[in-house]
């Protein structure tokens, strides 16, 4: 699609040409006219899909021209490297504009990044706990803010940080919301609901052209470990299908936590290779294995058993993603005439690392439905209440010794003020 189409100004044009970029991608044509006209938006789309250089733009767009102290635009991303990155893309694409951006990502002083705040800025790119402690400090003023975006949503949940988000969000009051994310999950959705009202959701794939020859995937979306365990546990039981299987984890401690978790029905039948501790059930070669009749499913860690022979194997299992990609990609891409079935079980956060195997496949993985007979696992439920436990009265007088007594009225604080006017404030009164 021609850039023309996306309707930019013509410096906008212009500086996208000088990057290099001659085409727009999908996810900038949906979404474009949609952020230009103020509409909340849900992105979702793969790494590298466009989706950073799609808000930069819409926000350089939307910008106009001011003085004022508070920022217009806030960009949290999830760590200090993104951060740069997009600060570098705002840089480039706006040479011929006197753009004020500030990087909010905790590596010196909070004072002097509220120092500068105070100058005056246009646009904030922060990770979400900074701008937070800054915003506590009175020292990020959000009450002139037009867009909010939250870049790499998917990361910023895997690392715990909603709190901070859905904080910024509801303080930052009625603006724009642009969320981009690479999967879109429920714990996700939970965080985008606190402060986004029926947002556009759209999605795009980019899988690329070439398809890899793999054998045949399966996907199974588990919510947790425990209910990953039950699965594995209910599929295992038909020993007359799975009679050779393999099964990976990432770690060593994983791999020892599920060789005394699943049930065996048999002596042998379920081991580990190179196990954690020596009494285990274990082989020390995978070609043991393969020869030993009894041996029906085999757990192997991915630290130092990365590249393992699995010839002669018809099941494999990755109870875990791979962390890296190549990993997963060496096991199932067809190498000869061997049928394999390659299973493999995620959780929501998980799900990021399996867009991005597909992205390197071309093409998704099958979804499988989880059977009606699995026992999925709930968080447990908070304890019930004793209604007949004695609760003191609280008292509605004031706490504290006999020397306490109320404020005067004078010096009753009921205002708050913004950094910048705190801060003038404070400069007068060291010069008075």
């Amino acid at each position: 699609m021609s850039l023309d189409k996306l309707k930019l100004s013509k410096p906008l044009v212009a500086a996208m040409t000088d990057a290099g970029y001659l085409s727009a991608k999908e996810i900038q044509a949906k979404t474009m006219s949609r952020i230009i006209g103020g509409q909340d938006i849900l992105a979702v789309g793969p790494e590298g899909c466009g989706k950073t250089t799609n808000y930069v733009l819409g926000a350089l767009m939307k910008l106009k021209y001011g003085t004022d102290e508070a920022p217009k635009i806030l960009i949290l991303v999830a760590d200090k490297e993104r951060a740069l990155a997009v600060i570098d893309q705002f840089r480039s694409l706006s040479k011929n504009r006197d753009l004020r951006i500030i990087g909010l990502y905790g590596t010196g002083g909070m004072d002097a990044e509220i120092n500068e705040l105070v100058d005056g800025v246009d646009i904030v790119v922060a990770l979400p706990s900074r701008a937070r402690a800054v915003y506590l400090k009175l020292g990020l003023n959000l009450s002139k803010l037009q867009l909010f975006v939250v870049d790499d949503a998917e990361l910023i949940v895997k690392q715990g940080m909603q709190l901070p988000v859905c904080e910024l969000a509801r303080s930052a009051g009625k603006c724009q919301h642009l969320v981009f994310t690479t999967v879109l999950h429920e714990k996700l959705e939970h965080m985008t609901s606190q402060f986004m009202n029926f947002p556009a959701v759209i999605e795009v794939t980019d899988l690329g052209e070439k398809q890899a020859e793999t054998h045949e995937l399966l996907l199974y979306q588990v919510p947790n470990f425990k209910s990953k365990l039950n699965l594995l546990d209910l599929l295992l039981r038909d020993d007359e299908v799975f009679d050779k299987v393999v099964v990976f984890v990432n770690t060593r401690l994983n791999a020892q936590k599920l060789g005394q978790s699943l049930h065996s029905r048999k002596p042998g039948e379920i081991s580990v290779l190179n196990p954690l501790f020596f009494d285990e059930e274990g082989f020390d070669h995978i070609e043991d294995f393969k020869e030993t009749e009894s041996a029906r499913v085999l757990i192997i860690s991915n630290e130092g058993n990365a590249s393992v022979d699995l010839s002669g194997v018809p099941f494999i299992f990755h109870f875990e993603v791979p962390q890296v990609k190549e990993t997963f990609l060496s096991r199932v891409l067809k190498s000869g005439p061997e049928e394999v079935v390659a299973i493999t079980f995620a959780t929501d956060m998980e799900l990021v690392d399996v867009r991005k195997i597909e992205q390197s496949l071309g093409a998704r993985i099958q979804v499988m439905d989880l059977p009606e007979e699995l026992v999925v696992d709930q968080p447990g439920k908070k304890a019930k209440i004793d209604k007949n436990r004695i609760v003191k009265e609280k008292q509605d007088g004031p706490k504290g010794g006999g020397a306490f007594h109320d404020k005067k009225e004078a010096n009753a604080k009921d205002y708050n003020y913004g950094i910048g006017q705190k801060a003038k404030m404070t400069m007068k009164k060291k010069h008075s």
